[in-house]
């Protein structure tokens, strides 16, 4: 039994932000001290670290499960199934649905019901779920729709990864410049006469002592804010110091349970984080066969796309797979390795043969 992505979908919010345009924010410190350097300065190294140029932002009318209902629909016309044959539509999200303007997460009907209603799917034999594992969701929700398969209980499954970060962020945080929205989506299926494709082994992890709360939800950095809303926070350099040492440990495991080489990688898909630390993690996971990366192995859209959340792996590999992404393809029989990290401290990763 092959269990293979036969189709792919993303959705690129129009709205443009560009650093430029944080130059008239007010950034504080986490104790509500103002930067003593200029925004100038704030932005270009945060630029030197993170490599974003611009992100993406939602229309003021659309929510994280419009944007998944319109990955989805890009998802099914490429696999080009019937969408009354779907066994489960799983959404892999962080914050619900936050309507502009608001800060309050709404996930009551799930995010994937609110997908079925908007692609008119009929079958009440098509069940739905939202997962929450934070930016690895996308990823755990193809593991466990692979799962499903395996066990029977289902044969095509449309997983989406879809958020609306930039609505939860505190704007005299200097890490609001990260986040972005977005929407990724593809149609996992059985396909018995096809074998050696698709996910070849897959590798979970969830990391909760220390770690647990290295990305919160917590107050704004201006203390003289009355609406005392929570937004978005993170222990940024805890993260990087726990990714590094972590993400190329979990690839090299499950990369030696497909029991492929190291040389037969064409491809590795990060989630788009932070471009220094998704290099860095790169060339750990290489040093520990001993060798240093291949040119363009690595695809990354964070310069223009910024960090979507759980949307970041389904869009970049969809803009790879249709060829969108300048010096980047895969052609059939590649083997290509997806990892990610994310609150909670989830870890994971897939191998997968193209």
């Amino acid at each position: 039994m092959s269990i293979c992505i036969t189709g792919s979908g993303s959705y690129i919010p129009e709205i443009i932000k560009k650093n430029q345009d944080f130059l008239s924010n007010t950034f504080l410190n986490s104790d509500g001290s103002i930067f003593k350097v200029s925004n100038e300065l704030i932005i270009e190294k945060f630029n030197s670290i993170t490599g974003i140029e611009e992100r993406r932002y939602a229309k003021n009318e659309y929510n994280a499960s419009d944007l998944a209902s319109f990955a989805a629909k890009n998802a099914i016309k490429d696999s080009k199934i019937d969408q009354e044959t779907l066994d489960y539509i799983i959404v892999a999200h962080n914050f619900g649905d936050v309507k502009f303007g608001t800060k309050q997460s709404d996930s009551l009907p799930s995010l994937a019901n609110r997908v079925k209603y908007k692609l008119e799917i009929k079958n009440p034999d098509c069940v739905c779920y939202d997962l929450i594992f934070g930016c690895p969701g996308w990823l755990e929700g193809v593991i466990q729709a692979q799962a499903f398969i395996k066990a029977g209980m289902a044969k095509k499954c449309l997983v989406i990864g879809a958020d609306t970060v930039s609505r939860t962020c505190d704007i005299n945080d200097r890490d609001s410049m990260i986040y972005s929205d977005g929407a990724g989506a593809t149609i996992i299926e059985e396909k018995s006469k096809i074998s050696n494709t698709g996910i070849l082994s897959h590798k979970s992890c969830s990391f909760s002592s220390e770690e647990t709360f290295y990305l919160f939800f917590g107050e704004s950095f201006n203390s003289k804010e009355e609406s005392k809303n929570n937004y978005i926070k993170m222990h940024g350099h805890k993260i990087y110091e726990f990714a590094l040492t972590n993400v190329p440990l979990a690839l090299k495991s499950c990369l030696e349970d497909s029991g492929k080489s190291i040389n037969d990688v064409k491809k590795v898909f990060l989630h788009q984080a932070n471009e220094k630390m998704d290099e860095a993690i790169v060339s750990r996971f290489y040093k520990l066969f001993d060798l240093t990366p291949p040119n363009y192995v690595m695809p990354m859209s964070i310069r223009k796309l910024g960090n979507s959340s759980v949307a970041t792996i389904p869009t970049l590999y969809d803009l790879v797979n249709k060829n969108k992404l300048k010096n980047h393809n895969i052609k059939k029989g590649d083997i290509i390795l997806f990892g990610s990290v994310g609150a909670g401290m989830n870890v994971n990763a897939i191998t997968y043969q193209v």
